[in-house]
């Protein structure tokens, strides 16, 4: 799909129906991959775009600390000139406010189209430890499994904290490992202590299924969504 650019609004003519053209045809395909149920990364996409637009509205220094690794040097001077040529220009200032104002508009509702559908789906999700769970449970192993099929998915994590604005974040990355098929032999127990006779690096680890009753697109909506569940399951627990 083709993107946005971060800042499409300043760029080339400044022209209400232009941009208003080229907004809706993009939400148009943002639209069309959240009626199939695949959230990312449209969803992630379209809340930069909106957070940009009202950032920029509000003063281009507060765009300039917040979205420091999104924008480069280059289309951060962009911005900074438009800033100097809105106040200079009353009939330009008024443009790209109707500009903005009219696109954010638009952009929240596709988002809260997209975060329904997060919503609903995070409440589907069923998250249960497998067997005991060690102390540590920063790095570990998740069983992923919809529907009423028998494949799972096994993925490793790793969780790390980072700070932003004074603020603490835990965050995760994971590594997809194996597709296993279960069964009255294959359990997910069973799944556990294979995976701990296979892989010597972690020989207490935490392990988690994660798991749904429904179907829905694997990686662009069903891992996502259980990946930030899982880092709220651990981090309540702790």
């Amino acid at each position: 799909m083709k993107s946005l650019s971060e800042t499409w609004f300043a760029e080339g003519r400044i022209d209400f129906e232009l941009k208003k053209y080229t907004l809706l045809a993009y939400l148009q395909e943002v639209n069309k991959y959240f009626t199939e149920n695949k959230l990312y990364p449209q969803l992630a996409d379209i809340i930069f775009h909106y957070n940009n637009i009202v950032a920029f509205r509000e003063n281009k220094k507060y765009l300039q600390e917040h979205f420091p690794k999104k924008l480069t040097g280059i289309q951060m001077e962009k911005l900074q000139v438009l800033y100097q040529q809105m106040i200079e220009d009353d009939e330009l200032m008024q443009e790209l406010e109707d500009i903005i104002q009219y696109s954010a508009g638009k952009i929240k509702t596709t988002i809260h189209n997209g975060t329904e559908i997060y919503e609903f789906v995070e409440e589907k999700i069923n998250i249960v430890p497998v067997g005991l769970i060690p102390l540590d449970t920063q790095e570990g192993y998740f069983f992923l499994s919809s529907g009423n099929v028998k494949s799972t998915r096994v993925y490793h994590y790793r969780l790390s904290i980072f700070e932003k604005h004074d603020e603490k974040y835990r965050s995760i990355k994971t590594a997809f490992i194996d597709n296993k098929l279960r069964s009255i032999s294959s359990t997910y127990e069973h799944m556990k202590s294979e995976l701990i006779r296979q892989r010597k690096d972690l020989p207490n680890p935490a392990v988690y299924l994660i798991e749904t009753e429904l179907t829905f697109p694997i990686d662009e909506t069903l891992l996502p969504i259980a990946k930030r569940s899982l880092v709220k399951f651990i981090s309540t627990a702790a």
